[in-house]
C-alpha cells in the first residue's frame, strides 16, 4: 500500500504564496504519475496539476497556468506544488494523488480513476 502525505498548507493573505509537498511512503511506487487536486467547500473535487515520474511532462488546469507550478524531487520521491499570487478562490483542501499508470494526462480527465490519495492539506487565503 502506498501512503501519500501532504504538507505545507496553511493560512496566507491574498497575493501570497505557498508551497505544498507530497511524500510517498510505504510500498513506494517505482513508476507512475502524480497529481494535485483541490476541493473547496460545497464544490466538487477538481484537477489542479499533474506530473510524470521523471518530472519531464506536466499538465495544468487551464485557469491555473502561470500561477501554479508542479515539480518532482525524484531523489526523495517528493512532489511539490508552488502556488503564487493566491486569491480567496484558491481556498480549498488540496489533495495529492498518484497513479501506477505512467501517463500524467490521465489525471486531467473528469472523474478519472486515481489509485492513491493523500489525506489532504487545508489552504486558506484571506482577503
Amino acid at each position: 500500500q502506498v501512503q501519500l502525505l501532504e504538507s505545507g498548507g496553511g493560512l496566507v493573505q491574498a497575493g501570497g504564496s505557498l508551497r505544498l509537498s507530497c511524500a510517498a511512503s510505504g510500498r513506494t511506487l517505482s513508476s507512475g504519475a502524480f497529481g494535485w487536486f483541490r476541493q473547496a467547500a460545497g464544490k466538487e473535487r477538481e484537477f489542479v496539476a499533474a506530473i510524470s515520474w521523471s518530472g519531464g511532462t506536466t499538465f495544468y488546469a487551464e485557469s491555473l497556468k502561470g500561477r501554479f507550478t508542479i515539480s518532482r524531487d525524484t531523489a526523495n520521491n517528493l512532489v511539490h506544488l508552488q502556488m503564487n499570487t493566491l486569491t480567496p478562490e484558491d481556498t480549498a483542501v488540496y489533495y495529492c494523488a498518484a497513479n501506477r499508470a505512467p501517463y500524467p494526462g490521465l489525471l486531467t480527465r473528469r472523474n478519472t480513476r486515481v489509485d492513491y490519495w493523500g489525506q489532504g492539506t487545508q489552504v486558506t487565503v484571506s482577503s
